[in-house]
């Protein structure tokens, strides 16, 4: 039983642990040797692309058992703030750096939201088992960067571990244990149950479901619970493998069904005895929680057309982070639009918000498109293309971007001659010599002519000769004759700028 503090009517509690890192660096892997199951093999592509909340049960050196709930979260850098609220939402963070590979960018980033949270952490340099790994190189990686672990040059507890072979697992698991008990992490089992969101999705069985922490109290069946957008009685709540219990109490995943609007990954939420409570803390959340949709830079071309776009996903913080990813997917004279985004399959709506704005392509994220959107955007000509990964999504928004952009024609110069001497001229076509000062120019070339660094008139050459030769094109540094056809005169001194239209 865990040791109650009578004073303050609080016990100790289990610990979160967010699991944090760079892609492919072993994150799933691990938590997959801890729990024994296969974590990694139901991602597409092996890419963790949701937090996902595990309950394990241990016992301790020292004979006691203890709970310790751990997040997996993304490592993909699309997926950057559900990272940060896997950060927020824990009690300790296991910083996971690849034996092989050292730190990355993501590692950086990690270490940074770490920092901001203020969360205590412990470094897990992981694939040692892998014959490339060096335990000491990744070491100095870390100081490199600024993160000194125990016996070099700091006090950040670490471990080297595999996670193929379970080498340094147990060792990581009671590092996490003394880490909980210095910290002496509490909460009252007697209050009114309270914690984060970090999920939400659409269930086309149960309606609106999220995920989240019991970060204090006690959630209860037949009570109320709100966040600052969304609120749901609780008829009943599910365990993190999908059991229906009557109660869950701090630092336990929970499943909780029936939202009347999707809640915010990352918001925070609360328990009432009675819906009243519930409603009077949904308003005073509103203002805190609501956040603006991801608008397109600033700076934008006026010129500029836009690529309309529905996107439909599956969970809010997958939606979160292709919404994030679209923002940055630009071209000079297009830019995509996000017109309508939602949790859930692609629905006959979403067709017909695409059918009244030309040109919309609509996007599916580890989702479906049901039978009777299907059949409509077959009908009407709409494009409806599901991913599973998102960078292959972001890729394909981008080569729409490529294939949609307006072309312009744009005059490029090719070449430029100083006239040397005019030997004739009648009826707009003049006999000169020149020398070519850049590039080249070619028999045909339309030619800007150039007087005291202004345009003064155009023209075309029609003839070319070299060394009196009939020539194609002469080259940078070539004296040459040519008839140049012009309404203005030529005059020695002058400059010929030969330029074409390039399409672009």
């Amino acid at each position: 039983m865990p040791e109650l503090d009578k004073q303050l009517n609080t016990v100790s509690r289990p610990p979160v642990v967010g699991i944090l890192g760079h892609i492919d660096h072993g994150k799933s892997t691990l938590v997959d040797y801890i729990r024994k199951s296969n974590v990694v093999e139901k991602e597409a592509g092996g890419i963790t692309q949701h937090i996902s909340a595990y309950e394990v049960r241990r016992v301790r050196e020292d004979g006691r058992e203890t709970h310790i709930t751990f997040l997996d979260t993304p490592g993909h850098e699309a997926f950057q703030n559900v990272r940060t609220r896997g950060a927020g939402a824990a009690d300790i963070a296991v910083l996971i750096v690849s034996g092989e590979d050292g730190v990355k960018p993501q590692t950086l980033e990690v270490y940074k939201h770490i920092q901001e949270s203020r969360v205590p952490f412990i470094v897990a340099i992981t694939k040692i088992d892998k014959p490339t790994a060096d335990v000491e190189r990744t070491k100095q990686s870390l100081a490199e960067n600024g993160i000194y672990v125990e016996g070099y040059g700091g006090d950040i507890p670490f471990v080297a571990l595999s996670a193929k072979t379970g080498q340094g697992v147990e060792e990581l698991l009671e590092t996490i244990s003394l880490l909980a008990d210095l910290i002496d992490l509490r909460g009252d089992p007697e209050a009114m149950g309270s914690g984060v969101i970090i999920e939400s999705r659409l269930d086309p069985k149960r309606g609106i479901t999220a995920v989240g922490i019991v970060k204090n109290g006690t959630v209860r069946r037949g009570t109320f619970a709100a966040t600052g957008t969304a609120m749901t009685p609780l008829r009943f709540i599910l365990d993190f493998e999908g059991k229906q219990i009557d109660e869950l109490t701090f630092s336990s995943p929970i499943q909780i069904v029936g939202w009347d609007k999707l809640p915010q990954a990352g918001s925070e939420f609360a328990t009432f005895l009675k819906k009243e409570g519930a409603l009077s803390y949904l308003e005073e959340m509103k203002e805190l929680e609501e956040k603006p949709k991801v608008l397109p830079k600033e700076n934008i071309d006026s010129d500029s057309i836009t690529l309309p776009l529905i996107i439909k996903a599956d969970t809010a913080g997958s939606l979160e982070a292709i919404e994030n990813e679209v923002g940055k997917l630009f071209r000079d004279r297009i830019y995509p639009k996000i017109i309508s985004s939602g949790v859930g399959t692609v629905s006959e709506s979403d067709v017909k918000l695409a059918i009244a704005t030309p040109g919309t392509i609509i996007l599916g994220f580890n989702n479906k498109v049901d039978s009777n959107a299907g059949s409509l955007a077959e009908r009407s000509g709409i494009e409806i293309s599901l991913f599973s990964i998102i960078y292959e999504l972001t890729e394909n928004i981008f080569k729409l971007l490529e294939e949609k952009e307006p072309r312009i024609q744009v005059e490029e110069t090719s070449g430029s001659a100083k006239v040397l001497k005019l030997f004739s001229a009648a009826k707009g076509k003049q006999v000169l010599g020149a020398r070519v000062l850049s590039g080249k120019i070619a028999l045909g070339a339309n030619v800007r002519v150039i007087r005291r660094e202004a345009e003064i008139g155009r023209g075309k050459v029609r003839e070319l000769q070299q060394a009196k030769i009939a020539a194609g094109e002469v080259q940078e540094g070539a004296e040459f004759g040519a008839m140049v056809e012009s309404k203005m005169e030529v005059a020695p001194g002058d400059v010929l700028e030969a330029v074409e239209l390039v399409t672009k």
